[in-house]
């Protein structure tokens, strides 16, 4: 099956957002060309921007805590798996240790480094970092291998906290899905919800179907219309029946 996520708040569009963007730059910073690790570097300005638009570290604080304490409240649950408990309540001390321990505007290392932030100007604009405009990062690039990754894990370093932190949320939000199977008749689907709204919908459709899901939601109704999978047509509705897992996904308050 094919699987999509959508979120319905923008404290977890972030979120995951985020967690596209880490997994890029960790992909981009194992290769070992020079265009792999350019690739790593604006993938980090993206971060950046991503950083920079929302108060994280203190979103990520105060979720943190909420789970703690209703996870702390299922310590006599005789259902729990005491290790398993123990485990993520572990996991989110030491990310809160690490988010507090956090200091200054995150991402200030990359704003006050002159060189970078002329290389994030330049890298705006299309084909903006050639040698010829940028020779100091041409070098950079020409550096052996295991220096240029360094450099990377260094500018990377100061925001790990955040990502550490988000992965646990969105972990917990994940695993607190509940899955139904549903059918979307004539490629729409429309579920009231009564003022309930998850934060996350996760929709798993076969392979095999040429279609894409749009989603709509708001506290009195999910909307999902199936669009077929045409990249050079105007979008059309999929106009078969088309059944799908539908995952509410809650994290506990």
């Amino acid at each position: 099956m094919i699987s999509y996520e959508f979120p319905l708040n923008e404290k977890i569009r972030t979120l995951l957002r985020l967690e596209d963007l880490f997994a890029r730059m960790a992909h981009f910073m194992e290769g070992d060309h020079s265009m792999d690790h350019h690739a790593a570097l604006i993938t980090l300005f993206e971060i950046l921007e991503v950083i920079s638009r929302a108060d994280l570290k203190s979103d990520l604080l105060q979720e943190l805590e909420r789970q703690k304490r209703f996870l702390s409240g299922l310590s006599n649950n005789p259902e729990i798996s005491k290790s398993a408990l123990d485990a993520i309540l572990h996991e989110i001390e030491q990310a809160s240790i690490l988010l507090l321990a956090m200091s200054g505007k995150i991402g200030q290392h990359l704003r006050e480094n002159e060189w970078l932030m002329g290389i994030k100007q330049r890298a705006v604009m299309p084909g903006g970092t050639c040698e010829f405009d940028l020779p100091s990062y041409h070098y950079w690039q020409e550096q052996d291998v295991r220096s240029r990754r360094a450099s990377l894990h260094t500018w990377l370093a100061p925001m790990v906290p955040l990502h550490t932190a988000s992965k646990i949320v969105l972990r917990l939000l994940r695993e607190n899905g509940k899955v139904f199977n549903f059918i979307a008749t004539q490629g729409t689907f429309q579920k009231m919800q009564g003022g309930r709204i998850a934060q996350m919908l996760r929709i798993g459709i076969s392979r095999t179907l040429p279609c894409i899901p749009e989603v709509g939601a708001n506290k009195y109704a999910i909307n999902i219309r199936f669009i077929a999978a045409n990249y050079e047509a105007k979008s059309s509705l999929f106009e078969q029946d088309v059944p799908f897992k539908l995952t509410f996904c809650s994290i506990s308050t």
